[in-house]
């Protein structure tokens, strides 16, 4: 932590962020990709209050210092040492409560040969929190839900799905035909713990298998929004090269953002079934020369790619804490 900035603690969600000298603790919420609720940033709104629990800060309104146990608006606070603070409105990673909500389908269109971008829109937009890398579920009548990670950012109006449907995955098709045919769906969300409520304190491993893209756009346009800049590699790995549906996007972020760097894994190959795929990517990903001991992972893709992976990287030395999949929320092992 450089000299000239101090910690703030944020309570009962135990997440921490870095203010520089001068900057309000909103300002420095939102660089460290915090979401704190905030709609005017004057003070006017009081959507970004919180309580002085530990510490000492000022009112940049009035000049006054803020007594213990006071209530502040984050947005005219300055930190004038490290501070806790209780704020309820923010919520751990994983920690927001699912909600249902009546979406209006704003675009359905197709991107690949078998996958369609879906973007929703959602009523009372700014009511609703969730982190980046979290998913969701489309409930039909008289069928199961079906879940699918959101690839957009927590910031964005809209909430975009990629969804890879043919005609032989019934439970997709079915999604599909509804979105197309229909006004409204009913979604569930926000779902899974693989996710992030604020910037890593270590550079980041995305690993994503086909549509597990989809999780990564959001971590990505989630990361770029803040001031992240620590090493993302992303690996995304794919049968064949059609099935790399935006990859000319991957690519744009590697032109347009020096943090990033992807690496393409196409296997190509007909004769090959997932399961030989998936360990080229696997093989690819050990061979990229990273420190293990500093690094956090956040894997996308099948039950047997994410256990393959994980086993590879715990036996080359990753820490188990730093393995993020929604696979080992859905279909734990044992």
């Amino acid at each position: 932590m450089a000299s000239d900035e101090v910690r703030i603690h944020l309570s009962p969600a135990g997440l921490s962020y870095r203010a520089a000298a001068g900057e309000t603790l909103l300002a420095a919420a939102n660089r460290a990709g915090v979401a704190v609720p905030a709609a005017c940033r004057n003070g006017v709104c009081e959507l970004c209050e919180a309580r002085l629990i530990a510490g000492e800060a000022v009112n940049t309104r009035n000049q006054h210092t803020i007594p213990i146990a006071g209530r502040l608006m984050m947005c005219r606070t300055l930190a004038l040492s490290d501070l806790e603070l209780e704020i309820d409105a923010i919520m751990a990673a994983g920690e927001n409560h699912p909600r249902k909500f009546q979406a209006k389908v704003v675009d359905v269109r197709s991107i690949s040969h078998d996958v369609y971008r879906v973007e929703l829109q959602l009523p009372r937009r700014r009511e609703l929190s969730f982190h980046a890398g979290q998913y969701l579920s489309v409930n039909l009548p008289d069928t199961d839900p079906c879940y699918f990670s959101i690839a957009s950012s927590p910031s964005d109006e809209l909430i975009e799905l990629h969804i890879q449907a043919s005609p032989e995955w019934v439970s997709a098709q079915k999604v599909i035909d509804a979105l197309t045919s229909g006004g409204e769906v009913t979604v569930e969300l926000p779902h899974g713990r693989a996710c992030l409520a604020s910037v890593p304190d270590k550079p980041l491993l995305l690993v994503a298998a086909g549509t597990g893209f989809a999780q990564v756009k959001s971590l990505v346009d989630y990361l770029r929004e803040t001031s992240y800049d620590k090493p993302v590699k992303l690996y995304w790995g794919v049968r064949r090269h059609e099935d790399m549906y935006l990859r000319s996007l991957a690519q744009k972020w590697q032109e347009d953002w020096p943090p990033f760097n992807f690496l393409p894994v196409v296997g190509d190959d007909e004769d090959n079934d997932w399961s030989g795929h998936h360990d080229q990517l696997v093989r690819t990903v050990l061979a990229s020369g990273m420190d293990w001991s500093d690094v956090e992972v956040h894997a996308s893709g099948s039950p047997t790619m994410v256990y393959t992976l994980m086993d590879a990287l715990l036996e080359a030395g990753l820490p188990q804490r730093a393995f993020f999949s929604d696979v080992l929320e859905y279909a734990p092992r044992g």
